[in-house]
């Protein structure tokens, strides 16, 4: 998803947004740095790339994308000190219409994702594979990167594409920060994702609580604001930047490790 302007949202969308926050767990407020703001951005955030987390991500689709036609995403995560993750994501999702046993799973999460101008309500089920290198290899199947869970919550969402048939988008590297400005008071996550070609998606983040997200928007837009940020250019998402950037290079063998 991309707009080249921030428009606000209208009536109709503030009350679809409010009905979305009151079901779900959480609410993610993003904005997406233009590449020519960033080392300006970087430097007036005082943001050292030497105090950042690691991380090789890679995605899974077919060549021509079919899962993200259908609003699923499947990833896994190679995380610097941490260990694995995984995720299997449908969105949009409505909260109130999810199943109650899916929305009582411990490894089942309902977040609003926000960013200037626009919303996505997504529905995350989470695991951790103990091998994601290995089954990247070849030497285990993919599906083994997804416990039983998160393989019954794809199946129940795709059909006729099973797991051990999708092709391995990646990786690509991302170095992530966290930090607290001391006016601000409020965590925020700075996440760089370094793409083959050169690119780069600078993306500035923060999670809140449901019933505070509209304070949490205008606090970081102001704290953002008085440093220079720029939060009114191009927004891009990284999962679709990154879905789109390798299936258009399939030819592109991906790097292990």
């Amino acid at each position: 998803m991309a707009t080249k302007t921030a428009p606000a949202l209208t009536t109709e969308q503030i009350q679809e947004l409010l009905a979305l926050l009151e079901d779900s767990d959480s609410v993610e407020l993003k904005l997406t740095v233009p590449e020519s703001h960033q080392a300006e951005t970087i430097r007036s955030l005082e943001l050292d790339p030497l105090e950042a987390q690691i991380r090789q991500v890679y995605f899974f689709d077919t060549p021509d994308l079919a899962l993200d036609a259908q609003g699923v995403v499947v990833r896994a995560r190679r995380i610097q000190g941490k260990g694995n993750d995984s995720i299997v994501k449908l969105r949009p999702v409505v909260p109130n219409e999810l199943p109650d046993e899916l929305r009582m799973s411990g490894g089942f999460r309902v977040e609003v994702d926000a960013l200037p101008g626009g919303f996505v309500c997504s529905g995350t089920m989470k695991g951790t594979p103990t091998d994601v290198l290995g089954s990247i290899r070849g030497d285990r199947p993919l599906r083994k990167l997804f416990s039983k869970e998160q393989r019954a919550f794809y199946r129940d969402h795709v059909e006729n594409i099973e797991l051990d048939d999708l092709t391995i988008l990646g990786p690509i590297f991302v170095l992530k920060l966290r930090f607290t400005p001391e006016k601000l008071k409020r965590r925020l996550v700075a996440e760089m994702w370094l793409y083959p070609d050169g690119s780069r998606l600078l993306e500035l983040s923060t999670r809140a609580g449901t019933g505070e997200a509209f304070q949490a928007a205008a606090e970081v837009r102001a704290f953002l604001g008085e440093r220079g940020v720029d939060v009114s250019g191009e927004q891009e998402t990284k999962t679709r930047k990154a879905l789109q950037y390798f299936a258009k290079h399939q030819k592109a063998e991906p790097a292990p490790a």
